[in-house]
C-alpha cells in the first residue's frame, strides 16, 4: 500500500512539473491600427524578450526531470514549442507592420 502512494505522489508532483512559458498573443486587428513605428519598435523588443524567456525556461532543472518521469518530457516539448510557435509568430506579424508602416520614415 506504500508503494501505490508513492507512486501517486511522484505521479502527481511529475504532473505538476510541466514548465510554465511565456505566451505571445497574436497582434489584434486594435494593435495593428494604433502602433506607431516607435511602439511597434517595443513590441518587437518584447517579443524578443518573450524568446529569450521562453529559451532560459527551456533550461535542465528539476522540472526537466519530473517532466520526463511523468510523461517523458512530452508535455514541457509540447508547450515550449507552443510558446515558441506564438513567438515567432507575433514577431512576423509585427516585423510586416513596421515594415508598411515605417517604411516612409526609414528611406
Amino acid at each position: 500500500m506504500n508503494k501505490l502512494w508513492l507512486i501517486l505522489a511522484a505521479l502527481t508532483l511529475s504532473a505538476c512539473a510541466t514548465k510554465q512559458y511565456p505566451q505571445a498573443p497574436a497582434v489584434t486587428d486594435e494593435e495593428a491600427v494604433s502602433l506607431n513605428c516607435t511602439a511597434l519598435q517595443q513590441e518587437i523588443a518584447k517579443t524578443h524578450g518573450i524568446q529569450q524567456e521562453i529559451k532560459q525556461t527551456s533550461s535542465f532543472d528539476y522540472r526537466t526531470v519530473m517532466g520526463f518521469m511523468g510523461d517523458l518530457g512530452i508535455g514541457n516539448g509540447i508547450a515550449r514549442r507552443t510558446a515558441s510557435e506564438k513567438a515567432k509568430s507575433r514577431l512576423s506579424e509585427l516585423e510586416a507592420l513596421r515594415d508598411v508602416k515605417c517604411a516612409a520614415s526609414r528611406g
